[in-house]
C-alpha cells in the first residue's frame, strides 16, 4: 500500500472499553474519602474535564490542594481498580475494530490510562493484533492528552518501527499486517474519544476528531468542541471514513 490511507486513533477509557460503573463507583469512593457528597451520572458527563483537577475544582469551587489530589487520586484508582474487572468492551467495539483492520486500514490506540495497566487489559481482551500501537501514560495522572498525541502519531508516522507490540502478533509483520500498512498521516488520521480534551489533542497534532457520547462527557458539553458528536462508535467510524477522506 503506498499511500496514505485513513488511520484511527482510539481512546480507551469510556470508549473502546465502557467503564462508566466503574468510574462512577470509584469517583463516589475517592469523594466520600475527603468527606463530599456522592455525584451522579448525569452531574459527572456535565462537569467532567481534562487535566482532572480542574474536575475537582468545578465540584468543590476551588482547586484541591496538592494533598487532596493526592489523596484523591490515589482512591480513585484504588476503587477503579476493584470495580474494573466487571465492565467490557463497548457495544460493537470487537466487530468494528476487526472490519476496518480486515479492510486493510490502520489504527491505534492512546490513553491517559496507565500505560502498565492498559497493556494486559487490550491483551486481555484478544485484540491487541488489531493495532499497530498501544500508547498508555506513563507519567504521573491529572494532564491532558495533546503532547501525547503528538508523540504517538510521530512514533506512527516513522512506520513499522514504532509499533510496541515486537513480541506478540500485532508486531511489525504479525498478524495485523503492520509491515504492509502505509505510514500514518495525521491529516489523513480520526481520533475517536468520549472527552473534549481528545478533540483538543486531535487538533493540537494536525489530526480530526470524532467524540462519542457513551462515555464521560454530555452531548452537549462534546458539542463545545467543534466537532462531529455520534452517539454510537458505528457511527463514529462511518464518519472518520467521510472526514478523513
Amino acid at each position: 500500500m503506498g499511500t496514505h490511507a485513513t488511520h484511527i486513533v482510539w481512546d480507551w477509557n469510556g470508549t473502546l472499553f465502557h467503564d462508566t460503573d466503574a468510574v462512577m463507583g470509584a469517583t463516589n469512593a475517592a469523594f466520600a474519602e475527603l468527606g463530599l457528597p456522592p455525584i451522579t451520572l448525569e452531574r459527572y458527563r456535565e462537569l467532567y474535564c481534562v487535566p482532572v483537577p480542574r474536575f475537582y475544582e468545578r465540584l468543590m469551587g476551588r482547586l484541591p490542594t496538592d494533598a487532596e489530589w493526592l489523596v484523591m487520586d490515589e482512591a480513585f484508582h484504588r476503587h477503579y481498580a476493584a470495580h474494573r474487572p466487571a465492565c467490557g468492551l463497548a457495544e460493537g467495539a470487537e466487530r468494528l475494530l476487526e472490519s476496518w483492520q480486515l479492510a486493510g486500514r490502520s489504527q491505534s490506540i492512546l490513553s491517559l490510562y496507565g500505560h502498565d495497566e492498559l497493556m494486559p487489559l487490550v491483551r486481555g481482551f484478544g485484540i491487541e493484533a488489531r493495532f499497530l500501537r498501544v500508547d498508555g501514560r506513563t507519567g504521573p495522572s491529572g494532564g491532558s492528552k495533546s503532547e501525547h498525541m503528538v508523540r504517538h502519531l510521530a512514533a506512527l508516522a516513522a512506520g513499522p518501527s514504532g509499533a510496541l507490540w515486537p513480541e506478540g502478533p500485532g508486531g511489525p509483520g504479525g498478524s495485523n499486517g503492520a509491515g504492509r500498512i502505509a505510514p500514518v498521516d495525521p491529516g489523513r488520521t480520526v481520533v475517536i474519544g468520549d472527552a473534549v480534551d481528545d478533540a483538543v489533542a486531535a487538533r493540537h497534532a494536525g489530526a480530526h476528531a470524532v467524540l462519542y457520547t457513551g462515555g464521560s462527557h454530555s452531548r452537549s458539553s462534546l458539542a463545545a468542541a467543534g466537532v462531529p458528536v455520534v452517539d454510537t462508535l458505528a457511527e463514529a467510524v462511518e464518519m472518520a471514513e467521510e472526514i478523513a477522506a
